[in-house]
Protein backbone atom coordinates (compact mmCIF):
# COMPACT_ATOMS: atom_id res chain seq x y z
CA UNK A 1 0.00 0.00 0.00
CA UNK A 2 1.01 3.78 -0.79
CA UNK A 3 1.77 5.92 2.10
CA UNK A 4 3.65 9.08 2.78
CA UNK A 5 4.14 11.47 5.65
CA UNK A 6 1.64 13.53 6.84
CA UNK A 7 3.68 17.28 6.43
CA UNK A 8 3.07 16.45 2.74
CA UNK A 9 0.15 14.83 1.95
CA UNK A 10 -1.27 17.80 4.46
CA UNK A 11 0.80 20.34 1.71
CA UNK A 12 0.23 18.37 -1.15
CA UNK A 13 -3.89 18.27 -0.59
CA UNK A 14 -3.62 22.12 0.16
CA UNK A 15 -5.27 21.75 4.26
CA UNK A 16 -2.11 23.74 5.26
CA UNK A 17 0.12 26.19 2.82
CA UNK A 18 3.77 24.73 3.40
CA UNK A 19 5.45 21.60 4.82
CA UNK A 20 7.33 23.49 8.01
CA UNK A 21 3.72 24.85 9.02
CA UNK A 22 2.82 21.46 9.00
CA UNK A 23 5.41 20.64 11.40
CA UNK A 24 4.83 23.15 13.31
CA UNK A 25 1.05 21.86 13.66
CA UNK A 26 2.36 18.23 14.67
CA UNK A 27 4.52 19.42 17.01
CA UNK A 28 2.20 21.21 18.63
CA UNK A 29 -0.10 18.20 18.53
CA UNK A 30 -3.03 19.91 16.85
CA UNK A 31 -3.16 17.28 13.96
CA UNK A 32 -4.02 13.36 14.67
CA UNK A 33 -4.38 10.23 12.47
CA UNK A 34 -7.14 8.08 13.32
CA UNK A 35 -7.55 9.61 16.69
CA UNK A 36 -3.37 9.81 17.66
CA UNK A 37 -1.91 12.39 17.48
CA UNK A 38 0.55 12.41 15.21
CA UNK A 39 4.54 13.69 14.03
CA UNK A 40 5.16 15.20 10.93
CA UNK A 41 6.55 11.95 9.54
CA UNK A 42 3.66 9.85 10.27
CA UNK A 43 2.42 7.83 7.46
CA UNK A 44 -0.97 8.32 5.90
CA UNK A 45 -2.54 5.25 4.09
CA UNK A 46 -5.98 5.29 2.12
CA UNK A 47 -8.61 5.23 4.60
CA UNK A 48 -6.54 7.41 7.22
CA UNK A 49 -9.22 10.01 9.21
CA UNK A 50 -6.86 13.27 9.63
CA UNK A 51 -8.29 15.34 12.07
CA UNK A 52 -6.65 19.08 12.07
CA UNK A 53 -7.04 21.65 15.01
CA UNK A 54 -6.40 24.77 13.21
CA UNK A 55 -7.13 28.61 14.52
CA UNK A 56 -11.00 27.99 16.17
CA UNK A 57 -11.73 25.33 13.25
CA UNK A 58 -11.63 21.33 13.75
CA UNK A 59 -11.61 19.66 10.51
CA UNK A 60 -11.74 16.16 10.09
CA UNK A 61 -10.79 14.28 6.62
CA UNK A 62 -10.75 10.46 4.94
CA UNK A 63 -7.84 10.16 3.01
CA UNK A 64 -8.90 8.55 -0.36
CA UNK A 65 -6.27 8.63 -2.52
CA UNK A 66 -2.18 9.08 -1.04
CA UNK A 67 -0.72 12.81 -3.01
CA UNK A 68 2.53 11.93 -4.48
CA UNK A 69 3.19 15.74 -6.09
CA UNK A 70 1.13 18.44 -5.05
CA UNK A 71 -2.52 18.30 -6.71
CA UNK A 72 -4.76 20.84 -8.24
CA UNK A 73 -6.93 22.80 -6.02
CA UNK A 74 -10.22 21.52 -8.91
CA UNK A 75 -8.73 17.45 -8.00
CA UNK A 76 -8.36 17.96 -3.99
CA UNK A 77 -11.62 16.37 -3.14
CA UNK A 78 -10.42 13.43 -5.05
CA UNK A 79 -7.70 12.80 -2.28
CA UNK A 80 -9.50 14.14 0.87
CA UNK A 81 -12.85 13.91 1.47
CA UNK A 82 -14.54 16.26 4.25
CA UNK A 83 -16.23 14.61 7.01
CA UNK A 84 -16.81 17.62 9.65
CA UNK A 85 -15.92 20.76 10.17
CA UNK A 86 -16.75 22.54 13.76
CA UNK A 87 -16.10 26.23 14.94
CA UNK A 88 -14.63 25.48 18.62
CA UNK A 89 -16.37 27.34 20.89
CA UNK A 90 -13.67 29.21 23.04
CA UNK A 91 -13.82 29.45 27.09
CA UNK A 92 -13.75 33.19 28.54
Amino acid sequence: AECVGLDLVLKNTGRIPRRSVAKEACDQQLIEIDGKAAKASSEVRVGSIITTRIGLRVTRHEVLQVPQRAVPKSDRDAYCRLISSERVQMDL
